[in-house]
């Protein structure tokens, strides 16, 4: 089957909220990595984000959330996985640019910045494979994820862009969590595939 096929009236409904779900995703990672530490550096005036002490942390957290969020995939669904890490994202992206965070409090909190964002990802391989049937899979699942990341790498140029008309903390705070709410509402409307025969 021609890959056009995800596109086809069948498929273009799962295809399109798949490329909604990795958007979300990608420009939230996105918009925060690139922003957050200038941010948190320059307006709070934060010393911890040039230590390599906060890079461990990140780094702890951000593996702590592939490997927790793939056993939780399993274990409670591919859906409940993504929406679940999504908004502990989204809050997480709330809380570091709206609150007042020392020192000490932003080393600990490195570890939920990298933890739940990353997390987002670890479902996806597995739930994009199990939304398309096998002559499609691979079309469909690199459409959805590489529309997302294609389309997420924007969004630190929008953060930027944004900034110069509002504070860099609302900015960041905007399309951070904005890109969140998207992730969710991607996966909303699609189905759970946890348990389910892959279709042929």
């Amino acid at each position: 089957s021609s890959s056009a096929g995800i596109f086809s009236s069948g498929y273009l409904r799962t295809t399109l909220l798949a490329a909604l779900l990795a958007l979300g995703a990608q420009g939230g990672y996105h918009a925060v990595t690139t922003w957050l530490p200038l941010y948190l550096r320059s307006t709070r005036g934060l010393s911890t984000l040039n230590t390599g002490a906060y890079l461990f942390i990140i780094i702890l957290g951000a593996f702590s959330g592939y490997v927790t969020a793939a056993y939780l995939t399993d274990a409670m669904g591919r859906k409940r996985t993504l929406i679940l890490f999504a908004a502990c994202s989204f809050f997480a992206v709330i809380f570091y640019s709206a609150s007042p965070i020392s020192n000490h409090l932003m080393l600990a909190l490195g570890f939920p910045l990298g933890f739940f964002p990353s997390g987002s990802f670890s479902p996806m391989g597995a739930y994009f494979s199990e939304l398309f049937p096998t002559s499609l899979r691979a079309s469909g699942a690199g459409f959805a994820y590489n529309f997302g990341r294609g389309v997420g790498a924007l969004f630190p140029m929008l953060v930027g862009y944004v900034s110069g008309h509002t504070s860099l903390g609302a900015a960041i705070s905007i399309f951070g969590s904005g890109a969140y709410l998207v992730m969710i509402l991607g996966v909303v409307f699609l189905p759970e595939t946890r348990g389910k025969p892959l279709e042929g």
